[in-house]
């Protein structure tokens, strides 16, 4: 990998923290388009019985046992942003394609 793309990532991720843990507690508290849509038809009680989302890592967009909304929404930022990091860059490690050089059976072309 370049310099210019370690620095890239570097970049984005520190840029995607910052958005994450600073930013994210500012998001708006109102339901969003879905969540209002279940509202007005009737089922939003539906999903909230759910197992699996009262059993999440986080549920509602904050770490639990935090005190304050807003570090409890910045540090599920900071969670969610690295685990989703990690995950992509594994994924990429593992299929990432193989260099040209890989592919002609060495460096002089298999030689």
């Amino acid at each position: 990998m370049s310099k210019n793309m370690k620095t890239f990532i570097f970049v984005a991720l520190l840029v995607s923290l910052f958005l994450a843990i600073f930013i994210s507690p500012f998001a708006s508290s109102h339901p969003d388009g879905l969540e209002k849509v279940a509202e007005n038809k009737g089922f939003l009680e539906r999903g909230e019985e759910w197992a699996a989302w009262k059993s999440s890592p986080i549920p509602d967009y904050a770490v639990p046992g935090l005190r304050g909304d807003a570090l409890a929404t910045g540090a599920a930022g900071l969670v969610g942003t690295v685990a989703v990091f990690l995950i992509g860059y594994g994924l990429a490690s593992i299929i990432k394609p193989k260099s040209v050089e890989q592919a002609k059976g060495g460096p002089k072309g298999g030689q």
